[in-house]
């Protein structure tokens, strides 16, 4: 019988009940005792989590999936001897969230991760946004202010020039200078929309946006 704490590793050929792929070997801790059913629920160690596939931790986080745990039948499972602590496995899944935390958006999410390169505190990442935009944005583009505007001259559905970066603000994140008409203004990136869909700059803007309002 397995207790909560017991270090476990995974038998030969058993394969994950999620994707199916082979696991044997894996190795974790028992966080659950077995149920009526005799399965038991398996917290992966830091070794095992460091080494899984990176397949796995994506698709986990598209689906909204625990990557950090299984459930598994008691007999799928033997006693082993632990290889780390608990605060390595805290430190291993703090790294592995910081990298992978935005996979749940697909190909959007694999974009701005490669923006970020890890960095998982916002102002860190803000600054990121700000190198990464400032080394692929072409200026002057139009863009429409597609966010309601609680206060200012700028109201929703004007359409702007950007002319360029004017500053980072911990609160407003990228803020550009922009032009409507005659007369300057300055606006959070986040609120606008490039108006031409087929511009590189349309995809770029619109990944910061959505990471922006989900930070």
């Amino acid at each position: 019988m397995f207790e909560i704490g017991d270090s476990v590793a995974v038998k030969p050929g058993v394969k994950d009940p999620d994707f199916g792929i082979e696991i044997g070997g894996w190795q974790g801790r028992i966080i659950q005792e077995p149920d009526a059913k005799n399965r038991v629920m398996i917290a992966w160690d830091s070794v095992t989590l460091r080494a899984m596939p990176e397949e796995s931790i994506v698709q986990s986080e598209e689906q909204g999936l625990d990557w950090t745990q299984t459930g598994l039948e008691a007999q799928e499972i033997v006693l082993a001897e632990p290889r780390d602590s608990e605060q390595d496995v805290a430190l291993a899944v703090n790294e592995l969230t910081a990298r992978y935390a935005w996979s749940w958006l697909g190909e959007q999410g694999r974009r701005i991760q490669q923006v970020l390169a890890g960095e998982d505190d916002d102002v860190d990442g803000l600054y990121a946004w700000e190198e990464y935009l400032s080394e692929h944005l072409t200026f002057p583009f139009e863009a429409v202010v597609d966010e309601f505007q609680e206060r200012g001259p700028l109201q929703a559905g004007d359409r702007l020039k950007v002319t360029g970066i004017g500053l980072v603000d911990d609160l407003y994140g990228v803020v550009v200078d922009v032009r409507l008409g005659r007369r300057k203004y300055a606006i959070s990136l986040c609120d606008l929309e490039v108006v031409d869909r087929d511009s590189p700059n349309y995809q770029i803007v619109h990944d910061y946006s959505v990471w922006f309002a989900n930070q």
